[in-house]
């Protein structure tokens, strides 16, 4: 098992290439991500140590070698290379001595392997890269055919529907520091996911607005989010003194704490839709503030809206029952 825990809660990492093996027991208080991030990288490290005697074969490349390839290049251009990199890493093993017409099995096994202990979402990124990787290979004529698409991606139903009330909210803002708290806030209060909330800067705080750079968003484009008064008391907390991880963490402490592990800090983002919906705003309102670039994304939220429209039209059937009896009386 490439990563696991022990009985005492220590998290263990392991990658084996070829004959040798590297093993890690990682310090108290690491986490899974932090395994796995070992993992690729004691992988990445036998790999560096072992001399390929595959013979070349026109058309048919080693998997090794274009993995190599997307690593060195394509990762690089994205926006987290080295999270690329480590999905890239991850999977590594399995295609040692392994050419680009065996991708299918080799696909087929790393999906096996790995099943059960990473779920599909993860599984997903690292056939990913194998799949860029293949990609890459056929438009630069170095195969014959596009292999890419041997490769099928799984199932991941990760679509979650968990929404907070404001007192759910108060409850886990209550067990945090005050830090991972004003987080909490000005994610609800902005509807901001981690990643946006953690990379704002003082000079991204006006007067009524808090600007996000289009860097800093998940679709790369520039958005403002107004101030209200109940978010300036947390405008003091900015920029966060603790990092992506730092929140992350905390966020998890905290949600232990108040007796709901199953609540994930981008349930924030979906619990302003949600209340902001059921105080009836209006659903291209919400689009703007949550900056999602189509309405079909925000139109997820819309079962929140039921409740108004029943009651509305409970009222033109109470007036039609009336409306009813008169003519009848």
């Amino acid at each position: 098992m490439p990563v696991r825990k022990d009985a005492s809660g220590r998290w263990h990492a392991e990658a084996c290439v070829g004959r040798r093996r590297l093993h890690r027991r990682l310090p108290p208080g690491a986490t899974a991500s932090d395994a796995k991030r070992t993992e690729a990288d004691l992988t990445r490290a036998l790999h560096s140590l072992a001399t390929s005697r595959t013979p070349a074969i026109p058309g048919d490349p080693s998997l090794t070698e274009l993995l190599a390839d997307y690593t060195e290049r394509h990762a690089l251009t994205l926006r987290s290379p080295a999270t690329a990199q480590y999905h890239a890493w991850r999977i590594g093993r399995w295609l040692e001595g392994r050419r680009a017409s065996e991708v299918r099995e080799v696909a087929a096994s790393i999906t096996q392997d790995l099943a059960g202990h990473y779920a599909p979402a993860t599984i997903n990124r690292s056939l990913g890269a194998l799949r860029k990787a293949l990609r890459m290979a056929w438009e630069r004529n170095r195969t014959p055919v596009d292999y890419s698409s041997l490769i099928k991606a799984l199932p991941e139903h990760n679509q979650r529907t968990t929404y907070l009330t404001m007192a759910q909210v108060d409850s886990i803002a209550q067990h945090a520091s005050p830090a991972v708290r004003a987080a909490i806030w000005v994610a609800l209060l902005t509807g901001c996911r981690r990643g946006e909330v953690c990379k704002i800067a003082a000079d991204d705080i006006g007067a009524k607005t808090i600007r996000l750079q289009a860097g800093n968003t998940k679709t790369l484009r520039y958005r403002e989010v107004p101030i209200v008064p109940a978010l300036r008391p947390w405008l003091a907390y900015l920029p966060l003194p603790i990092g992506f991880e730092g929140v992350k963490s905390g966020f998890r402490r905290a949600r232990e704490a108040a007796g709901m592990p199953e609540v994930h800090f981008h349930d924030l983002r979906h619990s302003c839709a949600t209340i902001l919906l059921g105080l009836g705003v209006h659903l291209h309102i919400v689009r703007e503030i949550l900056g999602h670039t189509s309405i079909k994304t925000t139109e997820r939220y819309a079962h929140v809206m039921v409740g108004p429209q029943r009651e509305a039209l409970a009222k033109l059937g109470s007036l039609y029952s009336a409306s009813q009896k008169k003519r009848t009386g």
